[in-house]
């Protein structure tokens, strides 16, 4: 059977007095969220719905609510409430009772909105008398509960808003905390823009029997936003920051930093470049944020940088572009910083600024949203590593082939067959490759094809290519073999070698060595034969093992 499409706010069976306020707002037709989310909200059923951001999900559970309420009016409970909104920011619990006001002014209900930040003491004296709808952020409510200016024994209506993000705040054991006082008889709801684990296994526990609306996939991107990311250097993201806010089309734009602190800088650099500009954030005071946010709308501030507080919910008309000035740490994030714009059927643009500490970010947000990003290499060094490169990769000048800093054909300090100054190598104490700690050909302990335990990368002073200070060829004072005066593992600075023709080493004889398995005290220890090479650097106890018979 063909589900019946409603088209029209009348389809819903909302009363009259809610219409009239939604005629007042200009609203007619419903959302997807809203025509599927209000006939079940009515009912009384217990709801799990998931919708992008930006698709009317307040007005999907206040229309019902209000419907609800206005059906059965009585007082609210003294320090209580019949409806309880929980949202995670101030910014949305304001707007979501500015909603409840907005929607229900012609049917006379009390809605108080209660959050940090703010005085302590009228919020105590308009609990006191009991309200209808009570829209509040985790933390302050559970500082009236403790209070005991708060009741929550009589609450009808439980609303858990924008789900993830209390999630990704850290508040499920705040949230557990407030649903213990709680009655059992109430109508939960759930909205949310994407759906984690998390928030599954809590609406399992909260939501009985509950109808799932769902109008998109989880963490969808809006469809009308048209994303670009600038591959850019860290350093020379505000400039290109004040380049872009050159095009006069971005006449209202967002810009989504990661840290408090990056905001203000930000901020200031666009005000010094004579930008109109203005920062908001958690450290802001709540009349600072609203005297932001309150001049942003009004056009009086060009750009407004953000922290993702302002990433969800808030409701501001004609965003026209939303910058990405630092890629968020949680991808779902970036679903929600777009979502500010291209709103009411609008379009809009999401320009992201990545530098290459970021790529992981990006391929994590192209992975999440399904599909790859549009990107545009905007940095500045001609000789930048490519962008398929890893986060973090080594540019390709410091692992060239014979090349690094300070030589030419693999010669120079640092430079010796390719290996770079930041190579540790597969050389460990002792060395590899079928070669014992003790000797391989001509090399002392740790050495191995000419690169030799002391050798780090960027090589003692004095060593170059298997060449050492004041030696070639394997003459002269600390040479030999191919080995420089830096190598360790066995070889002293008395070391002498090549003298004579000889092979053999003189050890410092304050050091006093075990004789080899086999070999008598006072015997030759450096110029035997082992296992069909020469010893040339020394014995110690590992070499037993090699020439053991």
């Amino acid at each position: 059977m063909k589900e019946r499409t409603l088209t029209n706010f009348t389809d819903l069976g909302l009363s009259a007095p809610i219409l009239k306020a939604l005629q007042g707002e200009g609203y007619v037709t419903p959302t997807p969220i809203q025509a599927k989310a209000i006939p079940t909200v009515m009912t009384g059923r217990d709801l799990l719905g998931i919708a992008q951001t930006g698709t009317g999900k307040t007005a999907a559970f206040a229309l019902p609510i209000i419907h609800r309420l206005t059906a059965n009016r009585r007082s609210a409970m003294h320090k209580g409430c019949r409806v309880l909104v929980l949202s995670p920011t101030r910014e949305l619990a304001t707007q979501i009772a500015d909603s409840f006001r907005n929607y229900g002014r012609h049917v006379g209900l009390t809605v108080a909105v209660v959050f940090g930040g703010v005085g302590h003491v009228p919020q105590v004296k308009t609990l006191a008398r009991g309200v209808d709808v009570l829209v509040a952020t985790p933390g302050r409510l559970l500082d009236h509960l403790k209070g005991r200016s708060l009741d929550l024994s009589g609450t009808e209506i439980f609303v858990l808003d924008e789900a993830d993000q209390m999630l990704d705040l850290g508040f499920l054991p705040s949230i557990r905390r407030i649903v213990a006082h709680l009655t059992k008889n109430r109508q939960n709801l759930f909205f949310s823009a994407t759906m984690p684990p998390e928030i599954g296994k809590l609406a399992e526990e909260l939501l009985r029997d509950p109808a799932r609306v769902s109008v998109a996939p989880a963490a969808t991107t809006v469809e009308r936003v048209e994303q670009r990311v600038l591959h850019v250097e860290a350093g020379n993201k505000r400039n290109l920051l004040v380049e872009l806010l050159a095009d006069p089309d971005m006449t209202r734009t967002l810009v989504f930093t990661r840290t408090k602190r990056g905001a203000d800088r930000v901020a200031r650099h666009l005000v010094e470049a004579g930008i109109n500009a203005a920062a908001i954030h958690g450290n802001k005071s709540q009349s600072q944020r609203e005297h932001a946010l309150a001049s942003f709308r009004a056009s009086k501030t060009r750009v407004l940088v953000a922290t993702d507080i302002a990433a969800r919910g808030i409701d501001i008309d004609q965003v026209t572009h939303v910058v990405n000035f630092e890629l968020p740490d949680v991808p779902e994030s970036y679903v929600h910083r777009i979502g500010r714009t291209a709103r009411a059927g609008a379009q809009g643009i999401a320009i992201s600024l990545c530098d290459a500490e970021e790529r992981g970010q990006l391929r994590d947000i192209e992975r999440l949203t399904r599909q790859t990003i549009p990107t545009e290499d905007r940095r500045s060094a001609p000789d930048a590593a490519p962008l398929h490169a890893s986060p973090g990769a080594r540019d390709k000048r410091n692992n060239s082939h014979g090349r690094n800093r300070g030589g030419r054909g693999g010669q120079g300090r640092g430079a010796r067959d390719g290996w770079d100054r930041g190579f540790r190598g597969e050389q460990q104490a002792g060395g590899r490759d079928s070669q014992d700690r003790g000797t391989r050909d001509g090399q002392g302990r740790g050495a191995r094809d000419g690169r030799d335990r002391g050798f780090r990368g960027d090589q003692q002073a004095g060593g170059r290519d298997s060449q050492d200070r004041g030696a070639r060829d394997g003459q002269g004072r600390g040479a030999r073999d191919g080995q420089d005066r830096s190598a360790r593992g066995g070889q002293k600075a008395d070391t002498h070698a090549g003298r004579s023709g000889g092979t053999h080493d003189r050890d410092r004889p304050a050091r006093r060595r075990r004789p080899h398995r086999g070999q008598k005290h006072g015997g030759p220890r450096n110029n035997e034969p082992r296992s069909g090479h020469h010893a040339s650097g020394g014995g110690n106890r590992a070499d037993s093992a090699v020439v053991a018979k």
